[in-house]
This record gives structure tokens, C-alpha cells and sequence, in this order.
């Protein structure tokens, strides 16, 4: 008798494991996504760790300095710890110095090296460096949503990207260039992946893209089918089915990164009757004309402030929530004051300031008058200071007022308390309701529903409430 273990008995050969770092954005958190679908749909482990992978991939971005810095560390890391890595993402389509590719020049032991949106090229390399397992079953995917693949957010809310790339040519941003002109998928694709989310849990949706208001630019806005009925690829008809949608399931959608233009008044009606959340975020970056137009950004200060006027008027709980740049080249003390008082006569409920940065390839660099980098980060100090005391102060406005809030966090079924959102809260980038422990005993909170809650106090940016 042979001692030959039978193939019968053979233990089984474990399948290969990908380790994934995911950096930047929630469009490139979109990008990992669909790789992480693909690779789990071909049968490959996958972890967030390094630990015991057999390839790495990095998915980078390439923005500002900081990050870029921050994805170079972070693959100089894999590249320590295991060896094998990808690269891919915003960073991948950076030239170095002399027109080389940036990360090959300062990492040049990695294995391949892609820009942002490129699952096959990426599935390509692993496919080269790590052979695909036998006989995937997609529809056993670990955190699947069937058609809507593998998500990184936690199980209740979801990015939902409508668009890729971007036709503005920003003096201060170098997107366009790794990430191309604007694509919009095709509708019926992006309702059947809110779909899907919707019925694999998902309570809320985050619409995003480079610019949600150019959706349909590029296709001339043309009519494509869903379910069997017409509709436009537009933002208007988008976010009306969007709606629909999600008033079946009880879930909210939330709009980001939505430039603004005129057409952007049409949907401020749709969230005065509760069919999308009351709640913008638009990258207004600065107020002042010369300033908008040294930097290449549509509209100007006072069109917005009136823009803003009128969607109060026709939704008075809607909330605005923008990024803007203090210290641009050339920017004046004048023009900085400027910025300071559209912050508080346009009463931003939530803003984000960054000191400006340049950025290796942004047009901005060659704008005379780059002013110090403590004039620049001293303004933004200030801004954040204006900003932050309107914002409390909207905040406060909220005391006494029940509020329904998407439970984020409830250990011990909230009987020690928990943290959720209000509409008025994206998740990562706003602020948090602090539940305080139910005052009725037989009450639970649980990650991923709804409560109403009583709100009490603020706390910083957050809220204080007791759920009822």
C-alpha cells in the first residue's frame, strides 16, 4: 500500500490573499471597492492587513502634498513588509521629474503601477503575479450586495459614484489630469446598484462624483431605460428615482460634491418634501470674483449668496456644507475679509478650510503672489474660527427639537449610550449625535436603524440627546 497522501485527503490549497490599502476619497474608496469585488469574485482572500499576504495592493491619491507623501510612505511600507505590491489610484498617474512615472522613480521594486479607475489593468498584474484560484462563485462573495459588489463602509450606508473625471479646469487641482474628462455611467446601472444597496440594508445613500451637477453633460443628458421606463441621465431625474427609490425602503440619500450652478435649484423642492435629505455639499472653495476667477471656478460671490437665499426660501431645514481654500496666490487681505463675511452672511452650517497648498502640476503654482506659509495657514486659522462660531450657533438653534438620527454605533444595544447622525451629519466629515442612555429601560438602539431622539445639548461640533 502506498503512503501517498490520495488527492481525495489532500488537504485544501488555500486561496491566495490580496492585502488592500485603500487612501484618499470616497471616489477612490469606489475604486477599491470594485477591485475588492473582482478579486473576492475570482475566488482571492482579501484583508485590510498586510498579515500573511501573498500580494499587496495600494490604492493612492495624489492630490496634495500630504497625500502624496502619505501614499509613497505607505507603499515604501508594503514594499518592506511584504515585497509584492500594485500600485494604483491618483498617484499612479503622477509624472516625476523628467516626465517619468513618480511612484516607478521613487519605488521602482514595485510590481505594476496604474492610474485611478483601473480594475482590469489592476486585476491584470495580480493575475500575472498571483495566479487566480479555480471555480470563483460570484454570487458567495463575502460583503457582497450582489450587483452592487464589495463595499468598505459599514454595512448601513454606502457611496454611490455616478461619474468619473471632470471638465473644470481648476487652477488649483490637477484631477482632470490623472482622472480625465467627465464619463457618466449609464443611469440604469446606477439604479440598479442603489437598488441592490437598498435591499442588501443600506439605510443611507452618498451620491457622489467629481461633479454631481455635470451628470449627463457629456452623453447630452440622453434617455436611458429603467425597469422599463424613461429616464433622463440628468441630476434632476437622477435624484427624483433616487428618491423614490429610497422612500420604499425607508432610507435617506445624501448629495455631494454638487457644483453650483442654476439647474442645481430644481432639487431644492425635492428635498422640501423629504424625498431627498435637505443637505448640499458644495465646493464653493472662495467668494471673492478675483479670487474665483484666479482660480478658474464658476459663478461668483454674490450669485451664490443669493443662491443660497432662494433654496432657504424654498427649503428652510436645508443644510449647506463647503470646502474652501484660504491664502490662494495673490489672495489680498481685502479679499480674505471678503471670504470671512460671505462665511457668515451665507450662515455655511458646516465648512472645511484648507491653507493652499501647491500641488506639482496645478496651474496655481505660476499665479504670482504665493503668499508665506504662515500668512497662509494663519488665515485659515481665522476662517476656521468665523466658521466654527456660526456653526455652533446653528447648532444650539437645534435644542429642544426631536430629530431623526441613524444610529452609527450602539454597543450593549445603547444602553449605555451610542453615536448616530442627524440629516444634517455626513458621515467622516460632520459632526455626531451623542446618545445618552434611553430613559425608557425596555428601549435598544442598533447600529444601522433609525431612533428619534430629543436633543438636549452641543458639544463642539456634535450633538447632545436622549433617544425617545
Amino acid at each position: 500500500m502506498s503512503d501517498t497522501t490520495s488527492p481525495a485527503s489532500a488537504a485544501p490549497v488555500p486561496a491566495p490573499r490580496v492585502g488592500f490599502v485603500s487612501l484618499g476619497c470616497p471616489k477612490a474608496l469606489t475604486d477599491s471597492e470594485l477591485i475588492l469585488t473582482q478579486l473576492s469574485a475570482e475566488g482571492y482572500q482579501t484583508s485590510k492587513t498586510l498579515d500573511g499576504a501573498d500580494l499587496v495592493i495600494v490604492n493612492t491619491c495624489g492630490f496634495i502634498d500630504d497625500a502624496v507623501r502619505e501614499s509613497l510612505d505607505t507603499i515604501g511600507e508594503a514594499l518592506a513588509d511584504n515585497g509584492k505590491v500594485i500600485v494604483t489610484g491618483c498617484l499612479g498617474a503622477k509624472s516625476g521629474d523628467g516626465g517619468g512615472n513618480l511612484v516607478r522613480q521613487m519605488h521602482p521594486s514595485v510590481l505594476a503601477v496604474t492610474g485611478p479607475h483601473a480594475t482590469q489593468e489592476v486585476m491584470d498584474a495580480v493575475h500575472q503575479h498571483l495566479p487566480k484560484p479555480h471555480d470563483p462563485f460570484v454570487d458567495l462573495v463575502p460583503n457582497s450586495f450582489g450587483v452592487a459588489g464589495v463595499k468598505l463602509t459599514p454595512k448601513h450606508y454606502a457611496y454611490l459614484k455616478i461619474s468619473e473625471g471632470c471638465n473644470h479646469r481648476c487652477t488649483f487641482c490637477i484631477i482632470p489630469s490623472m482622472r480625465g474628462d467627465l464619463v457618466s455611467r449609464h443611469i440604469g446601472d446606477v439604479l440598479n446598484e442603489a437598488r441592490a444597496l437598498f435591499e442588501g440594508g443600506v439605510k443611507e445613500l452618498l451620491v457622489i462624483s467629481q461633479d454631481t451637477s455635470a451628470y449627463g453633460v457629456d452623453v447630452k443628458y440622453r434617455t436611458g431605460f429603467w425597469d422599463g421606463k424613461p429616464v433622463k441621465t440628468r441630476m434632476l431625474e437622477l435624484v427624483q428615482t433616487l428618491g423614490d427609490l429610497a422612500e420604499s425602503y425607508g432610507a435617506w440619500v445624501r448629495l455631494h460634491y454638487v457644483y453650483p450652478y442654476p439647474s442645481v435649484d430644481e432639487v431644492i423642492p425635492l428635498m422640501a418634501t423629504g424625498k431627498v435629505l435637505p443637505y448640499l455639499d458644495v465646493p464653493f472653495q472662495h467668494s471673492h470674483p478675483d479670487v474665483l476667477r484666479r482660480m478658474k471656478r464658476p459663478a461668483s460671490g454674490e450669485k451664490n449668496l443669493e443662491r443660497i437665499a432662494r433654496w432657504r426660501e424654498v427649503c428652510p431645514e436645508i443644510v449647506v456644507r463647503s470646502t474652501f481654500i484660504a491664502g490662494f496666490p495673490g489672495e489680498t487681505e481685502a479679499e480674505f475679509e471678503d471670504l470671512l463675511a460671505f462665511l457668515r452672511e451665507a450662515q455655511i452650517d458646516r465648512a472645511g478650510c484648507f491653507a493652499y497648498s501647491p500641488v506639482d502640476g496645478a496651474l496655481a503654482n505660476d499665479i504670482p503672489g504665493m503668499l508665506p506659509a504662515e500668512i497662509r495657514e494663519e488665515r485659515r486659522a481665522r476662517f476656521m474660527a468665523v466658521a466654527e462660531s456660526v456653526s455652533v450657533a446653528k447648532l444650539q438653534r437645534r435644542v429642544g427639537a426631536n430629530m431623526q438620527v441613524l444610529v452609527d454605533s450602539a454597543p450593549a444595544l445603547g444602553k449605555k449610550g451610542a453615536v448616530g447622525r442627524t440629516y444634517a451629519d455626513a458621515p467622516e466629515i460632520d459632526g455626531t449625535v451623542k446618545l445618552l442612555p434611553p430613559e425608557k429601560i425596555s428601549k435598544t438602539l442598533k447600529a444601522g436603524e433609525f431612533t428619534r431622539a430629543r436633543i438636549v445639548g452641543v458639544q463642539g461640533h456634535d450633538l447632545l440627546a436622549v433617544p425617545v
